[in-house]
């Protein structure tokens, strides 16, 4: 049975990442499109083009927010003028909560500008989930962390990734960003069983789905986000979605970017496992933004 949604968390449909290459199509075609995520970071700024272009987009469509720097698992003060520009920008786009990554990356104010993965240790879930709440604090909205992909793994884990983020959103009663891609990715270069991650993730804090397409190698395989998403993956997400019920679900496509119409299309494919019933032919429409539905 689908796990009763978490803290309000709203099944907003699916959208697809706002990037630069589409910013003509979108205003000159207006697209129908459920939602848009965006880079916090990209529009952290005290004016210019950046937050022009984000203001038109919110006169027209939902924005949701996903972070690439907050590092929830850095072991220092968080940056509290990082945090006054993140939350002058969620009240300029009234994101209905905030996803950032189940990560470390930087040390003594030096940043890797990398997801570096976490030791699964009873320490680092504590620490973790204290600097979670503190941010939830003092934004006032609702986070979702994800899980990253990872390509290495520390001795000292003393439980698995799942077991892991459970642990840390409940004791952070947040909720979970979950990266399908990224499971199947951890799950090729690390030897586990994805379906096990899937079905042990506590299906009531997921908040949102990530999708996206990657890259097998010789040795390892690769987060890539430049091309569909896999058959594999999409068999994952709906098997999450058989434990979740219907969740905002995001598309990623970061390299390689084509045409806004095939991004679309593609993140539509969801809406046949969102919704069973609908004919893969007949893939249903978005609905525009309308005020009276937030």
């Amino acid at each position: 049975m689908p796990a009763n949604r978490f803290n309000g968390f709203t099944d907003y449909g699916v959208g697809i990442g706002l990037r630069v290459p589409h910013y003509d199509h979108i205003f000159q075609e207006k697209p129908v499109v459920d939602w848009f995520e965006i880079i916090s970071e990209n529009y952290m700024v005290d004016g210019g083009r950046p937050l022009k272009v984000l203001d038109r987009i919110l006169e027209q469509y939902r924005v949701v927010q996903h972070g690439v720097s907050m590092y929830f698992g850095s072991a220092q003060p968080l940056d509290r003028e990082h945090l006054r520009r993140l939350k002058d920008l969620t009240k300029r786009t009234r994101t209905p909560w905030l996803s950032d990554h189940l990560c470390w990356g930087s040390v003594d104010g030096r940043y890797t500008h990398d997801l570096l993965p976490l030791p699964y240790t009873w320490e680092a879930v504590e620490t973790t989930a204290q600097r979670i709440r503190e941010v939830q604090d003092y934004l006032e909205i609702p986070i979702a962390v994800e899980n990253v992909s990872s390509y290495a793994e520390f001795h000292e884990s003393q439980m698995s990734e799942w077991e892991f983020l459970n642990e840390v959103v409940h004791k952070a009663d947040c909720g979970i960003l979950l990266d399908v891609n990224n499971i199947y990715v951890s799950s090729e270069n690390h030897g586990f069983d994805p379906m096990d991650y899937i079905n042990a993730v506590s299906a009531d804090r997921v908040a949102q789905i990530h999708m996206a397409g990657h890259s097998k190698f010789e040795k390892y395989t690769l987060d890539t986000h430049d091309h569909p998403v896999l058959d594999p993956v999409w068999n994952m997400y709906a098997r999450a979605l058989e434990r979740t019920g219907p969740t905002a679900t995001l598309l990623e496509w970061d390299d390689n970017i084509p045409s806004f119409e095939e991004v679309h299309n593609e993140a539509l494919k969801a809406n046949r496992y969102l919704d069973p019933t609908s004919s893969s032919a007949t893939i249903p429409a978005s609905q525009p933004f309308d005020e009276a539905r937030t």
